[in-house]
């Protein structure tokens, strides 16, 4: 055959590694391991009427995919694949990619000590004690999906699924929702959530509340995630102080959150940048394709963290010897996946939230609390 596949991959594997690490996101010797667990999902049997379609073939097309957002008609010339049998076989290794790795790369978190191990990586990379993630969410351009109508339309103008996730401190994803119409807001996809339900009723199972570092004899304070304005502020949910003529503390509490809840932007931007599908417009023929080809590239993504964590280093933003911040790859992208609308859901914020906040913010002005550096208000872009 003269594919790609048969041809150049096999030509860049022996002379250029990194052109091939570039071509298909990942190296040869993870594409192999990849054709060994995906195969039992995705081969098929040969019959009188056909040969199919080997696994490492249709692996290295959907990758292929996943990281270009090409056109099928397109692929099928690249690879000498009928672009109607591209079509079918896509979300099925999708589900199978998944399916064979989500165990290992996005484990359900949902002891205490799993959630300490989080929030000791954001108090030790990001200086926000008791945090356990950071939640945001993006729109993913789809095709309008069949008597729709106007319910996929967001604020933007055009339609859209969900993919709404909340990061650990290593910009991996520890909680996913794929497949919310993009008329909704961030509040309103959180308001929905299985993760607002196990936030409030305990089953997501949060450290006991206890006293903040260093300050062994305080007050206990309960262990939070972090997100952006839109969200409700509650005791499990920490965002932003949001009026106008706020304190100097209240600035440093803001400055702090944000270096706790820009790892979920960061995630969301290495995601798209490797995974290009995300920026072009989805048009399977299913929404549950969809949202198979989103959650695929989300596993991916924790893949890649995990085996080769040094790649993103020039992708995420950084921080200088002083702390002020510098913007990543990403950021100067053309395209990038769009916000939510900012429509908040709830504002007047129940006792309890805000004694955390409080708590949060006159902890970040005693000797124990403080950073060198938090005086100087950074400024963060969300």
């Amino acid at each position: 055959m003269l594919g790609q596949y048969d041809t150049l991959l096999r030509e860049l594997n022996k002379e250029d590694p990194q052109s091939y690490r570039n071509f298909l996101r990942l190296d040869n010797d993870l594409f192999e391991e990849m054709v060994e667990k995906v195969t039992p999902y995705i081969e098929k049997e040969t019959t009188k009427m056909r040969t199919p379609l080997e696994p490492a073939l249709k692996l290295a097309v959907t990758l292929r995919y996943l990281a270009t957002g090409n056109h099928y008609k397109s692929m099928a010339y690249d690879f000498r694949v009928a672009p109607n049998t591209i079509s079918k076989f896509i979300p099925e290794v999708c589900e199978a990619i998944t399916e064979a790795y989500k165990d290992e790369v996005m484990p359900a978190v949902d002891t205490a000590d799993k959630w300490m191990e989080i929030a000791e990586g954001f108090e030790e990379r990001w200086n926000m004690p008791h945090c356990c993630g950071a939640l945001d969410g993006k729109h993913i351009k789809v095709k309008c999906p069949p008597l729709s109508h106007s319910m996929y339309r967001n604020y933007k103008g055009f339609f859209s699924k969900i993919l709404f996730a909340l990061v650990d401190h290593d910009y991996k994803f520890i909680y996913v929702e794929v497949g919310t119409n993009g008329a909704a807001s961030d509040g309103q996809v959180f308001s929905y959530s299985e993760l607002k339900e196990t936030l409030q009723d305990g089953s997501i199972n949060l450290p006991p509340p206890e006293p903040l570092p260093g300050d062994d004899f305080g007050e206990p304070v309960e262990y939070f995630i972090v997100g952006d304005d839109a969200f409700p502020l509650t005791s499990y949910l920490m965002k932003p102080y949001s009026k106008r003529d706020l304190t100097i503390p209240e600035r440093v509490f803001n400055y702090r959150l944000s270096r706790a809840r820009r790892i979920v932007e960061n995630a969301f931007g290495i995601l798209a940048t490797r995974f290009q599908v995300l920026l072009s417009e989805l048009r399977h023929r299913s929404l549950e394709n969809m949202d198979a080809v989103i959650m695929c590239c989300c596993i991916l993504h924790n893949l890649l963290r995990i085996r080769k964590p040094a790649v993103i280093q020039s992708v995420a933003d950084k921080e200088d010897s002083q702390h002020r911040p510098i913007d990543g790859e990403w950021r100067n992208r053309t395209e990038q996946l769009h916000n939510l609308d900012r429509r908040g859901t709830a504002r007047n914020a129940p006792g309890d939230a805000k004694r955390v906040r409080t708590k949060l913010t006159k902890f970040f002005q005693t000797t124990a609390g403080s950073v060198p550096w938090q005086d100087v208000i950074r400024p963060y872009r969300f």
